[in-house]
């Protein structure tokens, strides 16, 4: 490859370098110059710091903005989310009666738990990035960035990892670890899936539709704990489950005496609770089939699409949010630019993820309702066998998304397994980790960050673009490390 006296490569006048390969650093920084951006679609141009001067390059800025990037993200998600769980809050407080509202604590009492709670997230994440840029930075100083650059990101993860305590010392957050380590293990099996070695192990990793397959699986742990193991999930997920599955405790507590084999202690408080509607019903203390107790004069079918309506209801709230802020974070330039295309698409998709939840807890209820009349009875494998299919609400969502809710729903359901065994005895308790959330999540994150350092293709462009945004795109790890401009 012929070079010009002033270093800069020869090129044709149609842009093409005269090397008769693409791959060169001359071609990637050509292909690349085009955008102000690096594009995730290539490699080349993905990792490659070319479009930025390499002069001004500043550590410490660099530093900096990811720490204060990193507190935004995790106070804005953690605030918004508080913000419409405090309407919420307020708008059930208008409608109680006077005595129950005394039972409640008080609107300044949520705000400042908000605050406080948004503050933690944000000094964690916070934290996290700056403390993951520090250390990658420090290494790369100490060591060079091409000597280095195999192991870097893993242990600079690793170490920003316990930023975790800074939520609070004594809240455990296995759910949270339990999903992070979810999300490691998919990219690492797509890092195998790339592998000659190790190709064919992580071959059946790509079928098209294991997520929903994930979500039956969740939702048979989940859904059957909820109805006989409430201890065993967390207590926030156990409050969305309470709200979203539309029933009276009540109605829950007869449902599990008779899946449980349990004498019914509870019909006259049921009888009350459907009278308070203006539905008078007498029930069998003798049945085996709790279909009247769950939707007492009803019909099955009926009961479903009366409790689609209000379960739809009860969803949008929920999605709103999830929809909203990641539009003001991820696409806030695009905003200015087309904002009826990326408004529309989020109504879109809040309407259709909506859809997804009342469905899914819809169907729990109609599909344990046809098995327990097909079998004529209700116990705890029938329970877990009808909740099974409620997964497969999973295929109203967009295929993008149905993996990101398998693997969170799965995190909730090893969960609650774990703790069921260990509450049997078939587990015996761990005294040793009082932390084990901590040390899962960081070498979770090891992991995640190395795979955004040195595969950075097993990154849906999204994440990616968030990442990059946060800490800064890596330099490739064949650059040397540049130096601030004097």
């Amino acid at each position: 490859m012929a070079a010009s006296g002033d270093g800069v490569t020869d090129a044709n006048p149609a842009g093409n370098c005269r090397c008769d390969s693409n791959n060169c650093t001359e071609c990637c920084r050509r292909r690349s110059s085009n955008s102000s951006l690096p594009s995730s679609s290539s490699s080349c141009s993905l990792l490659s710091f070319d479009l930025y001067p390499v002069q001004d390059y500043d550590k410490s800025w660099r530093v900096f903005t990811a720490s204060v990037k990193g507190f935004a993200i995790g106070a804005g998600i953690k605030g918004g989310l508080a913000i419409f769980a405090l309407l919420a809050r307020l708008r059930r407080r208008q409608l109680l009666p006077s005595f129950k509202k005394v039972e409640m604590t008080s609107a300044s009492a949520d705000v400042i738990l908000a605050l406080k709670d948004s503050l933690r997230y944000g000094l964690f994440l916070g934290t996290f990035a700056g403390t993951f840029v520090s250390v990658d930075e420090i290494i790369a100083a100490l060591g060079g960035h091409r000597r280095t650059a195999k192991w870097r990101a893993l242990l600079a993860g690793a170490i920003a990892g316990p930023s975790m305590l800074l939520t609070g010392l004594n809240t455990q957050h296995t759910s949270l670890a339990i999903y992070i380590l979810m999300r490691a293990t998919v990219l690492a099996s797509r890092c195998g899936i790339k592998s000659k070695r190790f190709g064919h192990i992580c071959k059946p990793l790509t079928w098209e539709h294991g997520d929903i397959f994930l979500m039956c699986l969740s939702s048979s742990q989940i859904l059957t704990a909820f109805l006989v193991k409430k201890d065993s999930l967390p207590s926030s997920y156990k409050s969305f489950l309470n709200k979203h599955g539309g029933k009276d405790p009540v109605i829950l507590e007869s449902v599990k005496e008779i899946a449980c084999g349990l004498p019914l202690t509870n019909l006259e408080a049921v009888e009350k609770f459907y009278k308070s509607y203006g539905v008078d019903i007498k029930l069998d203390p003798q049945m085996e089939v709790p279909c009247s107790i769950i939707h007492e004069n009803q019909g099955c079918v009926s009961h479903f699409i009366s409790f689609l309506i209000q379960a739809y209801k009860r969803a949008l709230p929920v999605y709103f949010p999830v929809y909203l802020i990641p539009a003001l974070i991820v696409h806030r330039q695009g905003l200015l630019k087309r904002p009826y295309t990326i408004l529309w698409k989020g109504l879109f998709g809040t309407a259709r993820s909506s859809l997804f939840l009342s469905m899914y807890c819809s169907s729990g209820w109609l599909w344990t309702c046809f098995l327990f009349r097909i079998f004529k009875r209700c116990n705890i494998p029938m329970v877990t066998m009808g909740t099974f299919p409620t997964g497969l609400a999973l295929a109203i969502e967009k295929k993008s998304r149905r993996m990101e809710i398998s693997l969170y729903c799965l995190a909730r359901a090893i969960e609650s397994f774990f703790t069921c065994m260990a509450d049997v005895g078939y587990l015996p308790p761990s005294r040793r980790f009082k932390r084990a959330d901590v040390l899962v999540f960081s070498l979770s994150t090891a992991v995640i960050m190395h795979c955004y350092a040195m595969e950075r293709d097993v990154f849906r462009s999204k994440y990616l673009n968030v990442l990059d945004w946060v800490f800064g795109v890596p330099l490739p790890p064949y650059d040397t490390t540049p130096h601030k401009r004097k």
